[in-house]
């Protein structure tokens, strides 16, 4: 049976509910994903973000294979309660797997996504191939 808390998030048809992860310091979007029960679960025990992927469909312990954890700081649920607010440091500085400090690097100029942030380590030097 799940903790009362657990039971008033509106979990999707998947069983998922989308969690931002903001930086606790700047405000700054870092990224968004995707925790199941298990892994909000964990990431109230652990204090550190710990999501649900979808593509590996397996929990997946952010900073795992890059070192990039987030330690939380603070969890909120929204008004809806459909979308889960984490407010973490963004340990390493680096919270996207292209190397940048946030996920959302790309803006919109003249119909055409252009990336305005920059590469601040090399994939291929984070990840284990």
């Amino acid at each position: 049976m799940s903790a009362p808390w657990l039971e008033q998030i509106k979990w999707n048809s998947d069983g998922l509910v989308p969690a931002i992860a903001q930086d606790h310091e700047t405000g700054r979007i870092l990224m968004v994903a995707w925790m199941n029960e298990e892994a909000l679960t964990l990431t109230v025990q652990e204090q550190r973000a710990i999501y649900w992927s979808r593509s590996r469909k397996k929990l997946w312990r952010k900073g795992e294979e890059s070192g990039h954890v987030q330690k939380l700081h603070e969890i909120r649920l929204d008004c809806d309660a459909d979308v889960i607010l984490m407010q973490v440091e963004q340990l390493g500085g680096i919270a996207c797997h292209t190397g940048r400090q946030s996920c959302f690097y790309s803006v919109l100029k003249d119909e055409e996504w252009v990336p305005v942030e920059p590469v601040l380590k090399d994939p291929d030097n984070i990840y284990k191939k």
